[in-house]
């Protein structure tokens, strides 16, 4: 098995390292918008941010929080025509939606960014850190700028995207905020030392701000992927996908829904009383 820097696969948990489209075709996602009774609006009136979610986890957590009711803003980095074109069919789907384009490693971007949501949809009661970056390589080969740019956008982004809408869910008493971390945030990985390090931090990130912002009724909380399957894990050599498949017990990757599916729980009254936890979604890999 070839050294885990030379492999084309490593544990998801940001959206532009997962460039699948959830594991469904367009109208499947249509009809589940469009077939959502109203007793299953579990977010109607609430208005999400889910960064780096013009694909992969990240716009299948889109697709999850708008059948449940909630407005979204889907945020991308760079060319937007992905991501309005998915808004686009987030509105002709009845939902509202606008696009919101950001660096989330740069404050002055991402508090736009937030003002830009706040006008356009309301103040953001849920976020959902998502967006990341991968840079691998052996510590030994891997750049100051390499290190710095994955933990800018993971940690650095997390931090600053939750300060720019902290206020608000403070003063609402009331909001939710979701971080991406990963398995290899909670065991480590050859050739991702700081990938391993951003999402470590990400888990301190989010049981420092649940201490800090509990007590105004905000919770903060993460979830922790696994494998995840993506454009990139479908050409694997068989070879490579059993091992994979292997050190996972459940035997099989996960798809972004499963990933997106445990956000939306976090992110509704059913985990009111969930707060500070960082919520493995591996297959078991991480036992």
């Amino acid at each position: 098995m070839p050294p885990a820097w030379k492999r084309p696969w490593h544990a998801c948990g940001a959206g532009e390292q997962d460039r699948s489209d959830g594991g469904q075709s367009q109208p499947e996602k249509d009809e589940k918008l469009n077939n959502t009774s109203d007793a299953n609006k579990v977010l109607a009136g609430e208005v999400a941010l889910v960064t780096g979610s013009a694909r992969g986890i990240g716009r299948a957590t889109v697709e999850a929080l708008a059948a449940a009711g909630a407005a979204v803003a889907v945020n991308d980095l760079g060319d937007m025509t992905q991501a309005d074109a998915f808004a686009g069919e987030l509105k002709a789907a009845g939902a509202r939606a606008i696009t919101v384009q950001a660096d989330i490693s740069d404050p002055g971007q991402v508090t736009a960014m937030v003002q830009k949501v706040e006008e356009g949809l309301g103040q953001v009661s849920i976020l959902v850190n998502n967006a990341g970056i991968t840079r691998d390589s052996l510590v030994m080969r891997m750049s100051e700028a390499d290190f710095d740019a994955v933990i800018a956008t993971h940690l650095r982004g997390s931090f600053l995207c939750s300060k720019a809408v902290a206020r608000g869910m403070m003063k609402a008493r009331g909001g939710s905020i979701i971080n991406l971390a990963s398995v290899v945030g909670r065991r480590g990985n050859a050739g991702q030392a700081n990938y391993a390090a951003a999402k470590a931090g990400i888990i301190g990130l989010t049981k420092s701000l649940a201490r800090e912002l509990g007590p105004r009724g905000v919770r903060v909380n993460a979830v922790a992927p696994g494998y995840v399957q993506t454009a990139m894990t479908e050409g694997l050599d068989e070879s490579i996908k059993e091992k994979i498949l292997a050190a996972t017990p459940l035997g099989r990757l996960a798809t972004p829904d499963e990933i997106a599916s445990v956000i939306l729980f976090l992110a509704s009254p059913a985990s009111s009383y969930i707060t500070g936890a960082t919520i493995p979604v591996d297959g078991g890999m991480g036992i």
